[in-house]
This record gives structure tokens, sequence and C-alpha cells, in this order.
């Protein structure tokens, strides 16, 4: 049986809560120490990629199961995290058909895409967007698609360009850290206006990025106060969108990571943090930054 995968748009009850979910990147164990991770920092659920095999999602959902633990599924269209630049729109979507079928073993919430390639024209863009969707669709698993470099989205002006070319009802995962270090800026300029791809946003991917990179060294390093508040707002922003839209749930998963992404001591390559330390860091400071919004 195919999950319901439906956007979590409930009647309101007693306001919009927040759902934070604990990302595997850079974690290399077996799940079942993250599972137990999870329950000790007050997170909800894991966020990670889909594995490779049916023998190895079954292996996955029966732990989730026992755990009563939720699941974010990570696609991977074309490649690893930079796609082949071989890999045609159709090469693409077969990824995502076969990522697909795995995930639907382990009855995911919804399926977070970084699909695609960021030489596409928005026209490209646009296509696969919209064909992944009825994928989707079809297979009863919501897909949402990621803002990542080397991929569909990349850039904030593309994305806008998109946006009106792809069904009203296409959903999104917004990790505006990339959009930073793309632009070499924080996207704070009154022309810098997101608000039409805020109010499609499903889900937030929550690392901090700078001008000069996709993270900063610590989220609690006071020099770097100044992206902290810029992408708090940002996130206050897509929100008050989805409470506006009936969303009784917002899921936010803490993604600092490794691969060049955590900061390191020259000659020593040592971490200058620990990566779920500031994790749990930015997870439990927007659990309380979103009760301040949305007390219950």
């Amino acid at each position: 049986m195919v999950p319901d995968t439906a956007p979590q748009l409930f009647p309101e009850m007693n306001g919009m809560r927040l759902e934070v979910f604990k990302t595997l990147w850079g974690d290399n164990r077996p799940w079942h120490h993250a599972v137990q991770e999870v329950r000790a920092a007050g997170f909800t659920g894991i966020e990670a990629r889909i594995p490779a095999t049916p023998a190895d999602a079954q292996q996955q959902a029966q732990l989730l199961k026992h755990a009563d633990m939720p699941y974010i599924g990570i696609a991977m269209t074309g490649g690893g995290v930079i796609p082949s630049q071989n890999a045609t729109l159709e090469h693409h979507l077969t990824d995502l058909r076969s990522n697909l079928e795995r995930a639907a073993l382990m009855a995911p919430r919804f399926i977070n895409v970084l699909g695609g390639n960021d030489r596409w024209s928005a026209t490209q863009q646009a296509e696969f967007i919209t064909q992944a969707h009825a994928i989707g669709q079809e297979t009863g698993i919501t897909c949402v698609f990621e803002t990542h470099r080397s991929r569909i989205l990349a850039n904030p002006w593309i994305t806008l360009d998109v946006l009106p070319h792809v069904p009203e009802d296409v959903l999104f995962t917004l990790d505006i850290s990339h959009w930073v270090v793309c632009c070499e800026r924080l996207l704070n300029d009154p022309a810098d206006d997101f608000s039409a791809f805020f109010k499609r946003v499903h889900h937030i991917q929550a690392r901090i990025g700078y001008d000069q990179g996709p993270q900063i060294p610590h989220p609690a390093a006071p020099e770097y106060a100044e992206c902290v508040r810029f992408h708090q707002h940002v996130w206050e922003q897509v929100w008050r969108a989805q409470k506006a839209r009936g969303y009784a749930i917002s899921t936010l998963t803490p993604e600092c990571g490794p691969d060049g992404y955590v900061h390191t001591l020259p000659f020593t390559n040592a971490p200058v943090a620990d990566l779920w330390e500031m994790n749990t860091w930015i997870g439990q400071t927007e659990q309380k930054h979103f009760q301040t919004l949305f007390p219950q």
C-alpha cells in the first residue's frame, strides 16, 4: 500500500507546531544510533537519503516503524550531490521513479528532491519539476523540490522565472544558505523579494550561510549574529505563509554538514565544531523561536 503523504494540512486546533528532524548527512553510523539521539534532543524524526536497495529500505523501514519515528526521504537524481553532466532530463526522471519505488517501502512524510542540473535553463527546470511532480502524484508520494547549488533552483532569480511555469500545487524545500553563497551576500536588500516563492515552501533545511560560504563556523558565534538574524527572518516569513495556508505542522531540519561545509584547522583538518552539537543548537533554538511566534 502506498502511504498517504499529502502535505500536513489539518484543521487549526491548538495552532501550528514545529517538528524538527535530524539529518543523517555526515552520520555514517547505523540508523538506530540516530534514532536514540533524535528523541534525546527533543526532535521528531529523521531526514536521510533513500536507501540504495529495496532490502536496505525495508530494513530501515522496520527500524523506524518500531521506533514510531517519522521519516523524510532525500532523492538525488542523475548522480551524487553533483549531478553527472551527461545525464539528460529523462535520466533524472528515471532515477526519481527508482527512488520513489524504494521510498514507498518506508512510508515517508514526503521526499525532498535534489534534481536536475544548474546548467539547465528556466524552461528545462520547469519541465523537470512538472514531470517529477506528476511522477510523485502517480506513486502517491509528495515530492518537494529543494533550492540547492549544482541543481535546479540553485539561483534565486532563475527560480523566480521557473515558478510561473510549474503547477500551482508544486511545493519546495528552502535552504536559503545556498542562495546566500551563490549570490555572495545576505539577500536582505528591499529589492530581494522572494515572497512568491516563500508562499510555496513546504520544508526548511536550516543551515546558516554567509557571503563566502554555505555554513558559518558555529551558529552561536556572536560574530555571525547578523547572518543568523537574516536566516531567522526568512524562516519567519515561511512559517507565516504556511500558517496562512492552513498548516498545522511545519517541518525543519538543521543541516550543518561535513564535506567542506564544517570549518577546519589548517594542517590538521580538525573540525572547529561538532556537527551534532551545532545541529542540536539550531533545532532547539528554532523551536524556542517558533514558540515566540506561535505560542501553543
